[in-house]
């Protein structure tokens, strides 16, 4: 494949604009066609259609472009790697975690371990499970952090950290507050729905096939999980919820926790990672080796 046409096609894609992309690249814009009339022809496949002043991606070009643009990533990835190399005295590294990790465990772990590496660059960014995963796979962080998925995906390298139980809670005037009931009372209650993607959502999915009992009725859906609690204790439905993340609202008896008969949840967390990079760098290996240790003080998170 000719890498020099491809990396023109994504600049077209990106600008949705061949005049965008000749600017950017510096050439002209019937050098820029030429290119991008060439990959169609080595590939077989359409890549562009005329949109208005512009170009938009057909299905192909969709898929050519998501993949391409991984090969540009990876050289800018390889690029900073040899950076870092160059140069020992500053080594950075990003992580994107799903939220309840994000929120409420990691800060205080890569405080500490600031302290121990000082001059060692950490930044941390938060989204749902498939945000983090498409972070990953984009090259744009180098660990992710997630509650387990039902589903792993063939390219990323999943590490057990630590399981981290859930609860269900509902308004601290709620009928079933602080009470044992069955999972078939629980679901006619009117619950607070994550949005697609979050591992919360997919648990709630899960259970209620294992248990064989309908889906609750949707009192809101709401994306986040901060805002997702903040709604059931205003009174507006029940949700399953990490139990590390309910604490400071149950001290402030704003919400109540509701026990089901014969049943206690946990998630494992995992450390994910791509498989194609095969060992990841020194500064990478040394936090993920201080994850695990601090994972063994730290045991289950729960209440």
């Amino acid at each position: 494949m000719n890498l020099h046409a491809l990396n023109i096609f994504i600049k077209v894609a990106t600008f949705q604009s061949v005049t965008k992309a000749a600017e950017q690249l510096c050439i002209s814009q019937p050098a820029v066609t030429i290119q991008i009339r060439n990959l169609e022809k080595e590939l077989g496949l359409k890549l562009l259609e005329s949109s208005g002043r512009g170009v938009q991606l057909t299905p192909d070009g969709e898929f050519i472009y998501s993949e391409g643009r991984r090969i540009f990533l990876l050289e800018q990835s390889i690029e900073n790697k040899i950076n870092e190399h160059k140069n020992k005295k500053m080594q950075s590294f990003k992580i994107a975690s799903t939220y309840v990790p994000g929120y409420y465990l990691l800060p205080s772990l890569l405080a500490q371990y600031k302290i121990q590496y000082p001059l060692s660059g950490i930044s941390l960014e938060t989204g749902n499970t498939q945000y983090v995963i498409s972070q990953i796979l984009n090259y744009e962080v180098d660990i992710g952090v997630i509650v387990s998925e039902g589903q792993r995906h063939p390219d990323i390298r999943y590490e057990h950290f630590l399981d981290m139980s859930y609860c269900f809670i509902v308004p601290i005037n709620h009928p079933f507050a602080h009470q044992e009931i069955t999972i078939h009372q629980f679901v006619q209650e009117p619950i607070i729905l994550r949005e697609k993607g979050s591992s919360t959502r997919s648990l709630l999915e899960a259970f209620c096939k294992i248990y064989d009992c309908p889906f609750p009725p949707i009192g809101l859906q709401l994306s986040g999980l901060n805002e997702s609690l903040k709604a059931v204790a205003a009174g507006f439905g029940t949700m399953l919820a990490p139990s590390i993340a309910v604490e400071e609202l149950l001290h402030q008896k704003k919400i109540a926790v509701v026990s089901i008969e014969d049943i206690q949840l946990t998630r494992p967390i995992y450390l994910c990672m791509r498989k194609v990079d095969g060992t990841p760098t020194a500064m990478t290996c040394s936090f993920i080796k201080y994850l695990k240790r601090q994972s063994h003080k730290i045991d289950e998170i729960q209440i």
